[in-house]
């Protein structure tokens, strides 16, 4: 199955750089119908530039700080002098959807 994902700027560049392989999501009803196997064309919000990428694995966690804790900074799309918070994500999210839906790290390929 096909799904599409739209990307800031900065992590787009990062997917497509193959630096970044787990993108990070609230798990709601969107991200419950990926499965490994599947792809996803990442969409550069500002430009519209569109890469595929494969689903290679699916982590679900209550919370950002079990993902954190799972996963290297660097596959999450930090820069290695650079440091990773859990609390980065309520930039994007609330903790009462984080409390509502839990958290997905989708570990993903670049296709060629």
């Amino acid at each position: 199955m096909q799904h599409t994902m739209r990307l800031w700027e900065s992590s787009f560049h990062s997917v497509k750089s193959g630096t970044k392989t787990i993108e990070i999501r609230l798990f709601d009803e969107k991200r419950a119908l990926l499965n490994s196997g599947d792809t996803i064309a990442f969409e550069n919000s500002k430009t519209g530039e569109k890469i595929s990428c494969l689903i290679k694995n699916i982590y679900k966690y209550a919370t950002f700080e079990e993902l954190y804790a799972n996963h290297e900074k660097t596959a999450l799309g930090y820069r290695a002098d650079e440091e990773a918070s859990p609390n980065d994500m309520l930039a994007y999210y609330t903790q009462a959807e984080i409390d509502k839906y839990g958290v997905v790290g989708i570990e993903i390929e670049k296709i060629k």
